[in-house]
């Protein structure tokens, strides 16, 4: 028998299998609103950094607990939000995520969540220093000018806004 996430087992009860059906959906639309806006190589690591920060915003804006009946069109304009560069995202996924563990949420899900969490503050990926060139990166072709390492989660997170943009 599969439980979704949200209603998992702490495997006393029989062994019953817990999948973690939110967060695998919220990954997925993440996946597809990449893959149609079509901005990069689905096996690079920018593509994962988006996709990551996709699902993590989609699943943790979910404060019903009603992720797998939402319809993405009606979601978007809040996820668009949520990852505006004006915004402190960062800050939003650490509150949401201290308040579902103060809540004594320890699902599946939100162990995923806290993994793609992990993966994009420790990770760190070497793109265009674009504040070394008055102008940008438009003096230089994306691989010709000064580049800098820097968390997964700021290359992700704009990448994933305008994925939504673009859907």
């Amino acid at each position: 028998m599969l439980h979704r996430g949200h209603q998992g087992t702490d495997g006393a009860d029989g062994g019953e299998l817990t999948v973690p059906m939110a967060w695998l959906y919220a990954e997925y639309i993440a996946d597809e609103l990449l893959r149609t806006g079509d901005l990069m190589p689905p096996t690079s690591f920018e593509f994962r950094a988006g996709r990551d920060a996709l699902a993590l915003t989609i699943f943790l804006s979910d404060t019903e607990g009603e992720l797998s009946g939402i319809r993405v069109v009606t979601q978007l304009e809040t996820w668009l939000s949520l990852t505006a560069y004006d915004q402190p995202w960062q800050d939003w996924v650490r509150e949401r995520l201290a308040a579902l563990d103060a809540e004594g949420c320890a699902t599946p899900d939100l162990e995923l969540a806290r993994a793609a969490w992990r993966w994009l503050e420790e990770t760190e990926l070497l793109a265009p220093d674009l504040n070394a060139v008055p102008g940008g990166a438009g003096v230089f072709g994306e691989d010709d000018g000064p580049q800098v390492w820097t968390p997964a989660w700021q290359l992700g997170l704009p990448l994933g806004h305008l994925a939504i943009h673009l859907f």
